[in-house]
């Protein structure tokens, strides 16, 4: 005769085999956390190359509003251009820029690029007049280039009446 005992003792038994997951349970949640990441990381990446982007064109349009307005408080021409080296006007724009007066005296210089970025124009300096005016129009194309070319890019455009705009497109133009 079964006693009551090993009944229960029985019962208690199998519920304590039947606690934690299962292996196909265990890896079918895996699977589903690997696809929702592998959907999530291409738009955070797409995310922050649009961040960068944009932290790079309201640099180069902070500078150009540095240049307009040094230009006219100090009454004299003063010049947004290119600068490798943070002293002087050489180079190219991804290498970094400078604002600097006709005395040559630096008023702001900004760090190169970011690797993998380009930023693109038909002339290497700006020039704004004491009056605030514009010498020089131009627009300045910032992509990104390597490793893979963005379909995104920003454009800062300076009119003739040396204010800056700045619009974001979707060309993916951008070549090294």
């Amino acid at each position: 005769m079964i006693s009551i005992l090993q009944l229960t003792h029985s019962k208690d038994q199998s519920s304590a085999l039947q606690r934690g997951f299962t292996l196909l349970e265990l890896m079918i949640t895996v699977t589903i956390i690997a696809i929702i990441t592998g959907l999530a990381i291409p738009s955070f990446s797409d995310t922050i190359l649009k961040s960068r982007l944009t932290s790079q064109a309201r640099d180069l349009l902070a500078g150009s509003l540095i240049a307009r307005s040094e230009a006219i408080k100090r009454n004299q021409t003063v010049t947004l251009c290119a600068s490798s080296n943070g002293n002087s006007c050489s180079g190219t724009w991804a290498n970094g820029w400078i604002v600097i007066t006709t005395d040559n005296t630096i008023v702001h210089a900004h760090k190169a690029a970011p690797t993998g970025f380009l930023i693109n124009s038909p002339l290497t300096s700006i020039t704004f007049r004491a009056s605030g005016l514009g010498a020089s129009m131009t627009t300045l194309t910032i992509c990104k280039a390597t490793p893979i070319v963005g379909k995104e890019e920003r454009v800062l455009t300076i009119s003739g009446t040396g204010r800056p705009s700045l619009a974001k497109t979707l060309m993916g133009t951008c070549a090294p």
